[in-house]
């Protein structure tokens, strides 16, 4: 039986395909049944798409592969806390569980600076998770952006 760690594992490996392309350093995949029904990482830098979020296109797929827009019974696992726009397409697709694994502070929409998934006003609730894999995630991130601006400076 798999694990909410062996699959965060899955989206880790998402993150540092966006991290080799220079991508901020997003992963994701979404679960149905033991199942991974979609795969992806940060392109917003290669599509120059700002809704191309590892979230927004995993979600795109998930809907392709099952041919249902509901997701309802999927869990998504990313590697970090998604944005109020990616939190809005999670709640229109229904994801019932988000497992994340650092926060975001400045622009988190699950629990960190607004908590779009589990407003009740709102209608619909799912389970939200955070700190999985933290400690790995966050030193991918730290790396990240020390090459970032390592880069700035030499430009």
């Amino acid at each position: 039986m798999f694990n909410d760690e062996y699959w965060m594992r899955k989206a880790v490996q998402e993150s540092l395909k966006a991290f080799e392309e220079g991508e901020v350093p997003v992963g994701a995949v979404i679960i149905k049944g033991n199942k991974i029904i979609a795969k992806a990482s940060n392109q917003v830098e290669k599509l120059g798409d700002p809704t191309a979020h590892a979230e927004m296109i995993a979600i795109t797929q998930a809907c392709e592969n099952l041919g249902d827009w509901r997701l309802d019974k999927c869990s998504l696992y990313v590697t970090k806390e998604p944005c109020i726009m990616c939190a809005g397409a999670i709640r229109n697709a229904r994801i019932q569980n988000v497992y994340f694994s650092i926060r975001d502070e400045k622009e988190g929409a699950c629990g960190s600076r607004f908590d779009l998934l589990r407003d009740e006003k709102l209608g619909f609730f799912a389970n939200v998770r955070s700190g999985l894999l933290e400690d790995d995630v966050r030193d991918i991130f730290s790396q990240f952006f020390k090459n970032l601006r390592k880069r700035k400076t030499l430009s």
